[in-house]
């Protein structure tokens, strides 16, 4: 490989790695992945092209060390963070409402069976309880 298409090869790994799409590597943003990206051993970067070795550096700093991708996962996970706490919330007032009504449901049985023994207990009553044919 000449040292022109070194340079082009270099060059369009970083590129790849800057916008999350390694084909070569694990997509890590450090010298020894873009080498692996390139095609190239990594003193070539080192020691003959350090201006593209301090070029993919200062890009790395200017991202934080963060690919295009990876900053696009983390925005994905803080919005699915959200939506996880909305249903956390969401299942909590659900289970709540299921205690106060299983409480109202208990009540009111209770007062049905007393209610009906009440009407089984006077014989005075008005009230004639209606029996199935």
């Amino acid at each position: 490989m000449t040292d022109e298409e070194e340079r082009q090869a270099v060059v369009a790994a970083m590129e790849r790695l800057f916008a999350g799409t390694p084909l070569r590597s694990s997509g890590n943003l450090d010298i020894v992945t873009l080498a692996n990206e390139a095609g190239v051993k990594r003193n070539k970067l080192t020691h003959k092209h350090t201006d593209l070795k301090d070029r993919f550096y200062a890009e790395c700093r200017a991202q934080d060390g963060v690919t295009e991708r990876e900053a696009k996962l983390c925005s994905e996970i803080t919005l699915l963070k959200a939506r996880a706490e909305e249903l956390r919330n969401e299942r909590d007032h659900y289970r709540t409402a299921s205690e106060v009504f299983a409480r109202a449901m208990h009540v009111l049985t209770v007062e049905n069976d007393n209610l009906r023994k009440e009407v089984g207990n006077s014989r005075t009553s008005n009230v004639t309880p209606l029996r199935p044919r």
